[in-house]
């Protein structure tokens, strides 16, 4: 039966094509929504996953970087870094604020740096210095280049005119950038010369940064204690509940609107062919043996079109970030999953109503109306 359904579905390779195409560039089209917002909450956590730090230490009850202020005295730099299990202790400062330049805006989560910061730096430099330094600012190439500005310009960050030491790669995203400056001139900003945001740390190489954590968490008063894991965890959930609302919309419109034209190709696919169907039937097929074959070739032209649209999507995925670095795509595996299992049931749907309908009708009705 399924050599049968694939003989009868490549035997009209101009039709096989055009409907693999139709469902391949719906599904395309439900990929590329959920990969955007997908890659768009990686970005979020950036910095948290490649800042080096195995554990963070935050004021207590802050568990989160995003619409949070975590404000603690700088002494609590040496405590944590008392603690056994310990290997280093990098005290920095942090807010969200505008890299402005030339009449224009960027938001950029800005960190201040010890200048003796063995991590939690920039991670990637394409152009410049790899730490500012007094007076100095780091910030993302993709954003100077939006504002026609390079390595030597001066830019206002923190209320404070600072020129571009380094250009990172890698910082950005659709909504916002990373910027790096020096602990004093933050300090200075913000006039807050004896409190300090975060305290990153590096565990021992025999050490565990969960049972690390835990220590901290039991010899350091007045703190909240996370594995960078974790941290990063309560950071895409805390998003992921803010903006729920605006993704699922547009997440929802895009994946009906795929699964409508996959199940109006199907439709239209199984209906085309109507008149090999009647043929099957006159030559002795079984009602049952018709919806089985109507079936197999439905998921098989959705199976196609799904490995189709899978390969433009990851396709626009690598030639993206060469447009527009910000935009970054990211296939999850449970998207995968979801629109695999979801294509397959509506193909399924689609092909089995007009099967149906068929399978009521007289062979030489089905042939003569073909």
């Amino acid at each position: 039966m399924i050599r049968l359904a694939l003989r009868n579905l490549v035997q009209n390779k101009t039709r096989l094509l055009v409907s693999v195409g139709g469902v391949g560039l719906a599904l395309t089209l439900v990929f590329f929504f959920d990969a955007v917002f997908t890659g768009a909450a990686g970005r979020l956590t950036l910095y948290i996953d490649r800042s080096g730090a195995d554990v963070w230490v935050s004021q207590e009850g802050v568990r989160t970087m995003h619409m949070s202020a975590s404000s603690l005295p700088a002494s609590v730099t040496g405590e944590v870094a008392a603690v056994p299990g310990v290997e280093e202790a990098i005290p920095i400062l942090y807010s969200t604020d505008m890299i402005q330049a030339k009449d224009s805006e960027h938001v950029a989560y800005v960190f201040g740096l010890p200048r003796d910061a063995t991590f939690g730096g920039p991670w990637k430099i394409v152009d410049g210095a790899a730490r500012a330094g007094p007076g100095e600012v780091i910030i993302d190439h993709s954003i100077a280049a939006s504002a026609g500005l390079r390595v030597g310009d001066r830019v206002t960050v923190l209320g404070q005119e600072l020129e571009i030491a380094g250009l990172t790669s890698g910082t950005s995203s659709l909504v916002n950038s990373v910027a790096f400056v020096t602990m004093d001139d933050f300090a200075r900003a913000r006039g807050q010369n004896q409190v300090i945001s975060f305290v990153l740390v590096k565990v021992a190489a025999d050490e565990s940064p969960s049972g690390v954590a835990a220590r901290i968490g039991q010899n350091v008063d007045g703190v909240t204690v996370q594995t960078s894991q974790q941290f990063a965890h309560e950071e895409r959930k805390l998003v992921k509940d803010m903006s729920t609302d605006i993704i699922n919309i547009m997440n929802t419109a895009g994946f009906l609107t795929g699964l409508a034209v996959v199940a109006l190709t199907i439709y239209i696919a199984t209906i085309s062919r109507r008149k090999e169907y009647g043929v099957l039937k006159a030559m002795g097929a079984r009602n049952g043996a018709l919806y089985r074959v109507v079936v197999i070739q439905a998921l098989v032209s959705v199976a196609l079109g799904l490995f189709t649209g899978l390969g433009i999507t990851l396709l626009i995925a690598a030639l993206a970030p060469r447009v527009s670095e910000s935009l970054v795509l990211t296939v999850s595996l449970s998207s995968l999953l979801r629109v695999t299992v979801v294509s397959a049931v509506i193909a399924g749907v689609a092909a089995a109503l007009p099967a149906s309908q068929l399978a009521r009708l007289e062979p030489v009705a089905i042939i003569r109306r073909g």
